[in-house]
């Protein structure tokens, strides 16, 4: 009875909570509820924390030198897309880096910033596949909880922004990353086409630094938020969620640059004079 009382007061919750979603993006896959992605996110832990390891356990690593070429230029051309929407929708077409509302208007423009941060949502599914990858080539220490809980937390939180704030000030993180994935990803093929392309990865040793400036400039750029006077940012939670990711995943790669330059513990052997790239948003991978 209990039970029964709970779950009736939750629907009547989020049915009251949901009316107040933007109708825009109701319609659009994977949109209708977070009912869909949380079972895609479930299924995707469960398979890369058990299920993923346990199958291949006694078997060989696949060979996927060339899945990771197609995968990872695949990645690079969609994040150059994304750059190019969220250019073309609002960051150079009229936003102002200060306090830049959501448009909920059905104006194409506004209507092309919304479905941009769509394809910014959906992106995060497809870099699910890194993860799953790591659990074919049976890199297990690849996937680690940090790893695991990045690729999971931002699908998950951009369902929300999508659904209910897809636009203005809460969007130049996800363009600034879509900028990094461009370098990210492009560094991931070019190691993937095998040793005769390293000559054209002289710029390694940056990417670190890269990582870091984008999260100086997000947690910067959001923070102006808590200074403005008057900014009737309709969704606030979501600022504060995206200064905590800003703040935590900074502090984090801080962590990290300690550790593998400054105390030089963490540095792969062949790496030992260069830097290491970093692989989404400062979460350390090693891509073999």
């Amino acid at each position: 009875m209990a039970f029964c009382e709970f779950t009736s007061t939750a629907a009547q919750l989020y049915d009251k909570w949901i009316k107040n979603a933007d109708p825009r993006t109701e319609d659009w896959l994977l949109m209708s509820s977070p009912l869909p992605q949380t079972v895609i996110l479930v299924f995707y832990i469960y398979f890369v924390m058990s299920l993923g390891p346990r199958l291949m356990e006694n078997r060989k690593p696949f060979d996927l030198k060339r899945v990771l070429v197609i995968y990872n230029f695949s990645v690079v051309a969609y994040s150059v897309y994304m750059c190019y929407e969220f250019v073309m929708s609002g960051w150079g077409t009229g936003y102002s880096f200060g306090c830049e509302l959501v448009d909920y208007s059905q104006s194409p423009q506004a209507m092309r910033m919304a479905w941009t941060c769509w394809l910014y949502y959906f992106s995060k599914f497809i870099e699910l596949l890194d993860t799953v990858f790591f659990v074919l080539r049976k890199k297990h220490k690849q996937v680690t909880f940090l790893h695991v809980f990045h690729h999971s937390v931002m699908p998950f939180t951009w369902w929300f922004g999508v659904r209910f704030s897809p636009g203005g000030f809460g969007t130049f993180h996800a363009l600034l990353n879509c900028i990094v994935h461009v370098i990210m990803y492009t560094y991931y093929g070019l190691t993937a086409l095998g040793p005769a392309y390293q000559k054209f990865l002289w710029w390694k040793k940056h990417l670190t630094s890269i990582q870091l400036i984008q999260f100086v400039i997000i947690t910067s750029h959001i923070s102006q938020y808590f200074f403005i006077k008057d900014c009737p940012y309709k969704y606030p939670i979501f600022i504060y969620i995206i200064a905590l990711y800003g703040i935590v995943f900074l502090c984090l790669f801080l962590n990290f640059w300690y550790h593998a330059y400054t105390k030089g513990k963490r540095l792969p052997k062949v790496l030992k004079n260069t830097t290491v790239p970093q692989n989404n948003n400062g979460i350390h991978h090693k891509k073999e």
